[in-house]
């Protein structure tokens, strides 16, 4: 039977690449320059879970997830060596927490329901970031690398909750239908500020109606982006 290495082995691996006497490429890699290999694993982890969906078969998932740890034990190494935290900093981090925020679990709390659950979630979260000065207003706690899109449906959302701005539906649909008047006065041809920012409050519009009726516009895109490529891949054939 092949070997089967352990987690612990998989760290040495990783601080023996980063060695002096390791590889070369992974050796001048840093927080920064890993960014788009931690996006791209990602969307590669996702595409992982959709293929096993489709075909029973967790080969590639394991893989991606794999390509996912890789990043994490990667950025926690490089973070040991400039003094910050180690991957077993992380771990006890990240257990701390799933225990702090289950005391229905873990404690002498009580939730019946996935939506206690949450509830109870996002009060034990404000409550952890209460006294932290690097905390950001609730709306800048939201990563601007997030999908624009999906960051646009969590910024509604909190407007919503922590400040009581939220449209309705009707509110909506009325601002599309103006929205989409004011484009049909715009000219396609050259690129114009007006045109920009009418097709910017159009998404934003189209993110508060996907809010509402709680759809993952992101996932409904793609969805229709795969529905385009299958019509045009049958008129090929």
């Amino acid at each position: 039977m092949d070997k089967k290495y352990t987690y612990e082995e998989f760290l040495e691996i990783i601080a023996t690449l980063r060695g002096e006497n390791g590889c070369p490429w992974d050796r001048v890699q840093t927080h920064e320059s890993l960014k788009p290999c931690m996006t791209e694993e990602a969307a590669e982890l996702l595409a992982s879970i959709r293929i096993y969906e489709q075909t029973g078969n967790p080969e590639n998932m394991i893989e991606e997830l794999g390509d996912v740890l890789l990043q994490v034990v990667m950025h926690a190494q490089i973070a040991s060596e400039e003094g910050l935290f180690s991957m077993e900093d992380v771990v006890d981090a990240v257990s701390r927490k799933m225990v702090r925020r289950h005391p229905h679990v873990f404690g002498a709390g009580s939730a019946d329901t996935p939506d206690e659950v949450l509830a109870n979630w996002e009060e034990i979260k404000k409550e952890e970031k209460k006294d932290k000065d690097w905390v950001p207003s609730p709306l800048r706690e939201i990563p601007r690398e997030l999908p624009a899109l999906t960051r646009a449906a969590k910024v509604l959302k909190k407007t919503a909750k922590y400040y009581g701005q939220s449209a309705t539906y009707e509110q909506d649909v009325a601002a599309l239908r103006a929205s989409a008047e004011a484009l049909g006065q715009c000219s396609p041809e050259a690129y114009s500020k007006e045109l920009e920012q009418i097709l910017a409050d159009m998404l934003m519009r189209l993110s508060d109606i996907a809010r509402i009726g709680k759809i993952s516009h992101e996932q409904a895109l793609t969805d229709r982006i795969e529905d385009l490529i299958e019509e045009y891949e049958k008129t090929e054939n």
